[in-house]
């Protein structure tokens, strides 16, 4: 038997769960993330709880979890940046090692795009390390492709990362003229 997948958006009581999906995150991939597991480790509980209440309610960032048979095995990021362009990002994507085969990650990466995509974006960007040629397969066979734009990776700033785009497929609508 296939185990079922969900995800839904972060409730605003989930501090704990999105402290320990970060933590696992960390653990696992530490090279993945613009944090550490020390950073996650030192943090006050209150951090997880207060970033959990406001990716819960807000407009510009949200986080996601990925559930396997109602328990928690992956999240993902999405918001818009700061900038007069308010591009779309979706970040911080991990799945648990064990689930990783049920494409939970493409389920987590269209439902976060879904959700900018409702909140106006028509192009949602992804920053990928270079050197993680899997995330960079994983996006490409998500229809993401370059941008021609790169910059350094803060922590590790001999490594470069490229930022990949994917649009917005437009729905199909009657126009009356």
């Amino acid at each position: 038997m296939i185990p079922s997948l969900t995800v839904r958006r972060i409730a605003a009581e989930q501090g704990t769960v999105f402290r320990e999906l970060r933590t696992a995150s960390l653990r696992e991939a530490p090279y993945a993330f613009g944090a550490t597991l020390e950073d996650a480790l030192s943090a006050e509980a209150a951090s997880f709880d207060a970033t959990a209440a406001e990716h819960a309610v807000s407009f510009s960032v949200s986080t996601f979890i990925l559930y396997t048979e109602g328990h928690p095995a992956g999240l993902i990021e999405a918001h818009f940046d700061d900038t007069a362009a308010r591009r779309a990002f979706v970040c911080e994507l991990w799945v648990a090692p064990a689930v990783r085969h049920l494409r939970g990650g493409e389920l987590l990466v269209d439902t976060a795009g879904a959700w900018l995509a409702g909140e106006g974006a028509d192009e949602i960007y992804a920053w990928v390390a270079d050197a993680n040629r899997n995330a960079m397969r994983f996006y490409e066979a998500l229809s993401f492709g370059p941008t021609g734009e790169h910059r350094r990776v803060e922590r590790a700033p001999e490594q470069v990362e490229s930022l990949l785009v994917r649009h917005v497929p437009v729905t199909s609508q009657v126009h009356q003229q």
